[in-house]
């Protein structure tokens, strides 16, 4: 009789839960967006427990009506951020909360990861396509910008920073150019929708890099400026922006592969799921050499799904 396998996942903007069996079958992937008013560049970290609190027994609830619950032989949640000393947010002690409960009423083992490592297995599992222990990985989400060293370590990725951001996250630009715009938060899907209808090359925006490592609060200052003009369209802005953010993030991958020598890599987060981020990396890094790797756009946005995944190793 398979086994099941139960991811948690609480993040800043969603309550995740998931089920897998032993074979690394997706049985169930269920999510909610915490709701985040409009204006608002962001969640309370207060605010985002209390949404999880609500979120959570809906959703455990529906996974109980679809599987027998009996079958269930280990929870596994995300409990922090990343893998590294320090790393905290409140958010993730609401999934950890209810895992512990879960673990302790059903007497199952319980097993703690990072959002981060959650992310790495969603994207490798669903590339179909890195098989390999050693790669560089690109985590572009809300809040994260960075290159990652990843050795797998059995149920583990241990992850080395190399590079990324210096200032902001390429999420938190996109975020924040939507809300100036007027676009309710998160604004990635919806300026990835309007950039389909901008002119590529109308507007050039400034690219700063220097080594592994991107400054992206600058071109929020210039898109400001250009917005408060009133001059471009906002479909221009868009593909403008998305155009600076692959090229300021192929000039880091780039140097990362030379440095190290490593031509496999994975781009993992929310902001992965952007098409033209997606296809402009991969023509580019391709034309150097390099195999680079996506997760499925699903699987790229905060889910359990990885978490889960996680504790089908031995």
């Amino acid at each position: 009789m398979s086994k099941y396998i139960l991811g948690i996942d609480t993040s800043c903007y969603t309550t995740s839960i998931a089920i897998v069996d032993e074979n690394r079958n997706l049985l169930l992937d269920e999510r909610k967006l915490l709701d985040v008013k409009k204006g608002n560049r962001g969640l309370r970290q207060s605010e985002g427990v209390f949404q999880h609190m609500k979120n959570f027994p809906v959703l455990y609830e529906g996974v109980c009506s679809e599987i027998d619950g009996k079958k269930i032989m280990k929870v596994c949640c995300t409990s922090k951020p990343r893998e590294i000393e320090g790393s905290y947010m409140p958010v993730f002690l609401s999934g950890l909360s209810f895992g512990r409960t879960i673990s302790n009423t059903l007497r199952i083992p319980l097993e703690e990861y990072s959002h981060q490592e959650g992310h790495i297995e969603a994207a490798k599992w669903s590339s179909e396509g890195l098989l390999v222990d050693e790669f560089i990985a690109l985590h572009i989400s809300g809040g994260t910008t960075e290159l990652l060293k990843v050795n797998k370590d059995k149920n583990r990725y241990r992850c080395e920073i190399i590079g990324g951001a210096s200032d902001i996250s390429a999420g938190q630009l996109i975020d924040r150019i939507g809300v100036m715009m007027g676009l309710d938060f998160p604004s990635g899907q919806e300026l990835d929708r309007i950039s389909l209808d901008g002119a590529l090359g109308k507007l050039r925006l400034p690219v700063s890099t220097r080594g592994r490592n991107v400054n992206f609060s600058g071109v929020e200052t210039y898109i400001k400026r250009i917005i408060e003009g009133g001059i471009e369209k906002n479909s221009d802005i868009a593909k403008a922006l998305f155009e600076c953010i692959y090229k300021s993030l192929f000039k880091i991958i780039a140097e990362a592969s030379l440095t190290y020598g490593i031509n496999e890599i994975l781009i993992a987060g929310g902001v992965a799921s952007n098409t033209f981020l997606r296809d402009n990396l991969y023509k580019a890094l391709k034309s150097e050499g390099i195999n680079i790797y996506f997760g499925k756009s699903e699987f790229c946005t905060d889910n359990a799904v990885g978490t889960a995944l996680l504790g089908t190793y031995d």
